[in-house]
């Protein structure tokens, strides 16, 4: 069963809804991979896979993650064969899906783009802001290098995009004709919240989702069609707050509950302070790797270890089974993803990428229609996918100018001295991935 978050719930039996299965993971050295991996073993009913490929030009990072893969498979006593390789060629070769986890530059490029930004006074984080678009430019034609070697190998393959800036790298697959959907656990990670405060089976839990990527905002949640979201946020709004590191006077005002990252744009000055008086984000992350690496390399080690929540990413596995199956299986179930507006926002441009339910199956997503959404949302949804335009510009075309332009017009900075000195930075920053210069 699915809802519309895409979550899936392990099968209890009966014929598979789609042959044996060849899936590919680029990035699969990712520290990450491990929850997809658990996910692939205990949701073997609805995804049946026989062949798993790791894909990583790390090879010493897919020795450790594909031996703990392996070990997990077996102890779950899946029957899949899993193997590894630097090949992107032969890694995707004759996969009916791909999915996309990768990052080009490493923790430590994430860790620039969490840092020169602040001393501008502008939020220093890896999607959004100057940060989410250093990461853009150098991810856009990294990812689009490999869509094309997946085309030329096997064309009806599906190419599912967890890869940040989920939005614009999905804008960037869709408008160069690849056959690809988006993916984020922001909607299944507010799901199983709500679940747990409500104290009911997370698939009866079902979401009126709306925005951009990392630009949401949760405007029902129906348990059995009912719409419970007022009674969420009058019995449990401290503990939603206390999630999103908001006011809680602030979602009972508006009624809704923003995803964590509006707190970017809602308390921009506040969000810049904290994080100068800590180390960044990747610091911590770089941290935890390393211990999981280490972890990952230990023989005995045949489960995800506990330490993996901390990296960030809870529930990908489950909704990348979802999705994944219904594009192969055809199933018309319902998933939240990342897919072309075509009209669904009428104020946006067709083909703007927008995040929200769509009924998934073998021709992609179809997006449901979406009730007239309110100024104060669509206004920031109308500025930011402006400044998509623009970021996939400076991404695709390259150029000082057109990294300008997207960071003047990007609602967190919107200044000619930011965006001056911004974009100076960013290129100094990443001078070595922008192949342009």
């Amino acid at each position: 069963m699915l809802s519309s978050t895409g979550e899936t719930s392990p099968s209890t039996g009966g014929t598979p809804p789609h042959p044996r299965l060849k899936i590919a993971v680029v990035g699969g050295g990712s520290t990450y991979t491990p929850e997809l991996i658990d996910g692939f073993a205990r949701l073997r009913d609805a995804l049946p896979l026989a062949e798993l490929v790791l894909i990583d030009p790390a090879a010493d990072r897919l020795e450790l993650v594909g031996g703990l893969a392996r070990r997990i498979f077996a102890k779950q006593g899946h029957p899949g064969r899993i193997s590894w390789t630097s090949d992107v060629d032969a890694g995707v070769d004759g996969a009916d899906a791909v999915l996309l986890q990768l990052r080009v530059g490493g923790q430590a490029a994430r860790n620039q783009d969490e840092t020169w930004p602040l001393e501008c006074g502008c939020v220093g984080q890896e999607t959004t802001g100057a940060g989410g678009l250093a990461k853009a430019l150098r991810t856009v034609p990294v990812v689009l290098d490999i869509a094309e070697r997946i085309r030329r190998r096997n064309p009806d393959a599906w190419i599912v995009d967890f890869t940040n800036p989920v939005g614009i790298v999905t804008r960037a697959l869709l408008s160069h004709g690849h056959k690809a959907v988006g993916l984020c656990n922001v909607a299944i990670g507010f799901q199983r919240k709500f679940a747990r405060l409500l104290g009911v089976a997370p698939e009866r839990v079902e979401l009126e989702h709306v925005g951009l990527n990392h630009l949401t905002w949760e405007r029902a949640v129906r348990v059995d069609g009912e719409d419970v979201l007022p009674r969420l946020i009058t019995e449990h709004g401290a503990a939603i707050a206390e999630d999103l590191h908001m006011p809680r006077s602030l979602v009972e005002r508006l009624g809704v509950v923003p995803s964590y990252y509006l707190r970017y744009y809602y308390q921009h000055d506040e969000v810049v302070e904290e994080l100068r008086s800590k180390p960044s984000r990747a610091a911590e992350v770089a941290a935890i790797e390393k211990q999981l690496l280490e972890m990952y390399g230990d023989p005995s080690l045949d489960e995800k270890p506990e330490l993996l929540g901390k990296r960030g990413g809870a529930f990908y596995s489950e909704a990348a089974v979802a999705l994944t199956s219904a594009l192969l299986g055809d199933t018309g179930d319902v998933q939240i993803v990342n897919t072309v507006n075509n009209g669904t926002l009428p104020f946006l441009p067709d083909d703007a990428v927008i995040e929200v339910p769509a009924t998934m199956g073998a021709g992609g997503a179809k997006p449901l229609p979406v009730r007239p959404l309110e100024p104060l949302y669509s206004g920031l949804i109308a500025n930011v996918t402006a400044y998509e335009h623009l970021a996939l510009e400076a991404a695709l075309k390259g150029g000082r100018d057109r990294i300008f332009e997207a960071l003047l017009a990007h609602p967190l900075i919107g200044q000619i001295a930011y965006a001056d000195r911004l974009t100076d930075e960013l290129i100094a920053h990443n001078r070595e991935h922008l192949t342009w210069l």
